[in-house]
C-alpha cells in the first residue's frame, strides 16, 4: 500500500506545491488565472488533440467501457440530486448543481496524471476514450435537468443553451479537431508534431500546480452533511459501479477495468464550481466539495489502486 501512495502522492504535492505558494504569496493569485487559462485553453487541448489524433478509435472506444463508466456517472447524478433534495432539504436547483458535483469527475487533471503513474502513458488509451465524451455527457444531463427544474428553457432555446455550454469548451475544440484528424487520416506535419510536444510537457504540470492556487480560494464552509455525501458518491459510489459493471456484465480487459474505476474515483472537477457559478446555486458547497473530495483523493485513489492489482 505504501508503494502505492509514492505512485499517487507526487500528483498532489504538485498540487500542494501550486496551494502553498499562493497562500504563502509566493505566486500571486492572478497568475492562477493566467496559468489555468494557458492549460485548460491552449496545453491541455494539445495533449487532447493529440491523444485523440493518434487513438485506435476501433480498439479503445468500447461499449461495454462506456457503459460500464457512464452508468457510474448517471447513477451518482441522481444520487446526489435525490439524496440533496431528500435528506438535506435543498432547494431543486441547489440538488440538480450538487447532482452535477457527484457526476463531473477530475478525468483530466487528476484522472490522466494518476493512470499515467500508476500504468504508464501507454496505458492512456481507455481514458482518452472516457474523457472524449465526458464533457458532452455530463454537460447535456446538468444542463436539461436545470433547465426542466427551472422550467426556463424548451425546445431550440434548450439545444442551443446545451450547444453554446458544450462547443464553446477549449477542450471540446480539441478533442472534435482530433477526431476529424483521425477519422480523415491527415498527416500531422512533424514541426506542428514537435511543437505539440512542447505544449504537452507542459501541460499536466502546469496544470496542477495551477489547480492547487484554485483551490486555495475555495474555503471548506458549508453543510459539512453535504459535502460528505457529494464525497462519498464521486469517490466510492461511481467506481463501485464502474468496478463491478466493468468486471461483470462488461467483462472488461485489465487495463480497461484499471481506466473505467480510477477515472471514476477522482474528486469533483473544477467545472464542477463552473456550472454552480453559472446557474447561482450551491457554489460555497462545491467548491468545499472539491477542495475537501481533491485531498481525500490521496487515500481513495491509493486504495482503489491496490485493490484493482
Amino acid at each position: 500500500m505504501l508503494d502505492i501512495l509514492a505512485i499517487v502522492l507526487p500528483v498532489f504535492l504538485v498540487v500542494g506545491a501550486g496551494y502553498l505558494a499562493v497562500w504563502r504569496k509566493l505566486f500571486a493569485d492572478s497568475a492562477v488565472d493566467g496559468l489555468m487559462v494557458f492549460t485548460q485553453k491552449f496545453a491541455i487541448p494539445c495533449l487532447l488533440f493529440s491523444a485523440i489524433a493518434t487513438l485506435d478509435l476501433g480498439a479503445d472506444f468500447d461499449l461495454s467501457l462506456l457503459v460500464s463508466y457512464y452508468t457510474g456517472s448517471t447513477v451518482s447524478f441522481f444520487a446526489g440530486m435525490f439524496g440533496a433534495r431528500l435528506f438535506f432539504g435543498r432547494p431543486m436547483v441547489d440538488s440538480v448543481v450538487i447532482g452535477f458535483c457527484c457526476l463531473f469527475a477530475n478525468s483530466v487533471l487528476l484522472g490522466l496524471a494518476i493512470g499515467e503513474r500508476a500504468y504508464g502513458v501507454d496505458s492512456l488509451g481507455p481514458n482518452y476514450a472516457i474523457i472524449a465524451l465526458h464533457a458532452p455527457f455530463c454537460y447535456l444531463l446538468g444542463i436539461v435537468t436545470m433547465e426542466i427544474v427551472r422550467a426556463e428553457a424548451g425546445g431550440m432555446k434548450l439545444a442551443r443553451t446545451v450547444v453554446r455550454a458544450i462547443f464553446s469548451n477549449a477542450l471540446m475544440i480539441g478533442i472534435g479537431l482530433g477526431f476529424v484528424v483521425n477519422l480523415s487520416g491527415l498527416p500531422i506535419p512533424d514541426v506542428v508534431d514537435d511543437a505539440l510536444a512542447l505544449m504537452i510537457r507542459a501541460a499536466l504540470p502546469a496544470a496542477l500546480f495551477g489547480l492547487g492556487g484554485v483551490l486555495y480560494r475555495y474555503k471548506p464552509e458549508g453543510d459539512m452533511g453535504v459535502i460528505v455525501m457529494i464525497c462519498g458518491i464521486s469517490l466510492l459510489l461511481h467506481p463501485a459501479i464502474a468496478w463491478t459493471l466493468g468486471s461483470t456484465l462488461g467483462n472488461l480487459s485489465q487495463g480497461q477495468l484499471r481506466a473505467a474505476v480510477v477515472t471514476a474515483a477522482m474528486a469533483p472537477g473544477v467545472n464542477t464550481y463552473i456550472f454552480a457559478d453559472m446557474y447561482g446555486a450551491a457554489r460555497r458547497v462545491v467548491a468545499s466539495s472539491i477542495l475537501i473530495g481533491t485531498a481525500l483523493t490521496v487515500f481513495t485513489a491509493s486504495a482503489w489502486i491496490w485493490l484493482l492489482g
